[in-house]
Formats: structure tokens, sequence, C-alpha cells
């Protein structure tokens, strides 16, 4: 099983609000401190907003802050969120797909089981019990010169 690029900074943008679940982040703070692009976490901040993980204000002091304690947000909640749409195989999709062995395939069921099973696991996993063990510092509290944090960002393999 593989999860798309989109759940993974949804996942590393909420273990970094799990990290200060009192303080507001904006998406360009959260961009710049795992070097993502702006734009690819503005299109995560609305999906999760609209599952009721994040509240989100705008304007002055305003972004997007956990609407529930962290330890009451499951990974296997945020996983299906933010993974919906994206079917495990063709014929997972609501339109199906053009296989030519729907009807008789007898791997679909097994493929339903493989990704409830993949996803029993997150679904025992709080985000809290995600945040790295060190805290993260709130970058208000570091010198401006250090952008590092305990997520780092995907290197290129």
């Amino acid at each position: 099983m593989c999860l798309t690029s989109f759940t993974d900074y949804g996942l590393r943008m909420l273990m970094r609000m799990a990290s200060a679940p009192d303080r507001a982040f904006s998406t360009a703070e959260l961009a710049g401190e795992f070097g993502l692009s702006r734009n690819h976490l503005t299109k995560i901040m609305p999906r999760l907003a609209q599952g009721a993980i994040v509240a989100t204000r705008r304007g002055g002091g305003g972004g997007a802050m956990l609407a529930h304690d962290p330890s009451d947000v499951t990974i296997g909640a945020v996983i299906r969120l933010l993974e919906d749409g994206q079917p495990l195989v063709g014929c997972f999709t609501a339109t199906g797909s053009d296989c030519t062995i729907t009807g008789c395939c007898r791997l679909k069921a097994r493929l339903h089981s493989a990704q409830a099973a993949f996803l029993a696991n997150p679904d025992q996993s709080s985000l809290a019990e995600s945040v790295p063990r060190h805290r993260m510092q709130d970058p208000g509290n570091r010198p401006r010169t250090s952008r590092r944090s305990c997520i780092r960002p995907r290197t290129a393999r």
C-alpha cells in the first residue's frame, strides 16, 4: 500500500500542529518548515477543515489549529479523509474499470481485506502518539537562522 504525497504532507502538517496545539499555523509557515510547496499545502488544508480535523481563521492572527485534542484524532481517520477518491486499484472506483474479469475476479475481495488490514493499525494510533518524542520547537522560541524540525522533508531517492 502506498499513501499519496497529499496524505504524507497532511500528516506532517498535523503532527506539527499537534506539537503546539494551542497555536495557529499558516500554510506558508508549515511549507517553510518542511521545505514544501505552499500551493500544495494550501490544497490540503481545506480538506482537513472539511473533515473537521482543523479549524481555520482568516486574517491577522489567523491560520489553522487542531479542532480536537490530538489524542482524539486517529491516524486512520486522517488517512481515510485524505486518501478519499484514491482507489487502491481501478476496479475500486465508483465507475469501475474496463477490467475484463470483473464479475469472476476473486482478487477484489482480498484487496479490500488487505486495505482494511492496512488501516487497522493506524486506527489504533492517535495524532498525539505520532508527535516526535523530542517535541518540535515553536519557531518563535528558536533562533531565526534555524529552520530545522524533527520532521524532515522527503529527499529524492
